[in-house]
């Protein structure tokens, strides 16, 4: 077996401080023009994959005084990302997708009245399945109160469960993993029993974006983590870290950009000026990356980097 180099649970100040010393930073930060949606905004978008034979990026779309959202899909035309003619449109929140079996998974965050408190809204994560984005089909419904679901499908033809689970077992929020051997075996009761993995202090908070198959079997996981500062402003800062799925052993967790990397632009409430959601990370053969990320809670950038899980992919492992 190998061991991923540990050095604790870190707040994410400290990450924070590691992360200004790094000489190689995030660079060639654009922003990402969304139109055809009327004055609301588009942000917390996936990064752009393949449907069909053309690109397509999956946005957030609301408009800035509320939270009530549609997830819609954009192609590109020239500089602009417009809505796909015909596509589906989906009542979530904060997109999502991957391939299993061949086929896309695609998902996000449902918003539903509080079973309980019906002066308070509840969410969940939902999951379709299809061929393509004008095929999709539900196949799983998350938790209620659960955001952050994701799934990768491992070589073996298993899948990986990241969770998040809050409350008396995640408090604010933290992340778990779960191998199953099938999508067949995804329950309520698997994702229940994920083992917590041991990342977050205790008042902060954190979630799972993305996964990816590294070269060398690990699942490179980009994320968030976050936290809440004294006046009762939000900081979110993306990051990555690498995790075993086999012994659900994990590495360090490491930031990967800040708001100040990213050009300067609007928020939709003044406490969410420090918020960076990452949407989805697109590794280049070259050795460098584009994240796709929601900044603000109000509009959408890309920003180039060093690819994060290179790193990762140099850790031997196994016999």
């Amino acid at each position: 077996m190998f061991t991923l180099k540990k050095s604790g649970v870190q707040p994410s100040s400290v990450l924070l401080e590691k992360y200004t010393k790094n000489e190689q930073k995030p660079y060639n930060p654009t922003k990402l023009n969304f139109t055809g949606v009327g004055e609301k905004d588009v942000y917390n978008i996936t990064a752009p994959f393949e449907d069909s034979g053309e690109t397509v990026i999956a946005g957030r779309v609301e408009p800035r005084d509320s939270e009530h959202s549609e997830v819609i899909f954009f192609v590109r035309r020239g500089e602009q990302w417009i809505p796909k003619e015909g596509a589906p449109v989906f009542a979530l929140q904060d997109p999502f997708f991957t391939r299993i079996g061949g086929e896309l998974v695609f998902g996000g965050v449902e918003v539903f009245p509080h079973p309980a408190d019906e002066r308070a809204m509840s969410w969940r994560t939902v999951f379709y399945k299809g061929a393509n984005i004008h095929r999709l089909e539900k196949i799983f419904t998350g938790p209620d109160g659960m955001k952050d679901l994701r799934l990768i499908e491992l070589p073996d033809g298993s899948i990986g469960v990241l969770t998040r689970p809050q409350g008396d077992k995640g408090g604010r929020g933290k992340i778990g993993f779960v191998r199953i051997p099938s999508l067949d075996h995804l329950t309520l009761e698997v994702i229940h029993e994920a083992p917590i993995l041991d990342q977050f202090m205790e008042e902060e908070w954190g979630g799972a974006n993305e996964a990816h198959l590294l070269s060398n079997g690990l699942i490179g996981v980009l994320g968030h983590i976050a936290r809440m500062d004294e006046e009762g402003n939000r900081h979110y800062y993306p990051m990555v870290f690498a995790l075993d799925p086999t012994t659900g052993e994990h590495s360090d967790i490491q930031l990967i950009a800040a708001r100040s990397d990213f050009l300067k632009g609007p928020a939709k409430r003044p406490d969410l000026a420090d918020v960076v959601f990452s949407g989805g990370l697109v590794r280049k053969k070259d050795g460098t990356a584009d994240l796709y990320a929601g900044v603000g809670d109000a509009e959408a950038q890309r920003i180039s980097m060093r690819d994060p899980f290179l790193a990762f992919e140099k850790i031997r492992w196994g016999k």
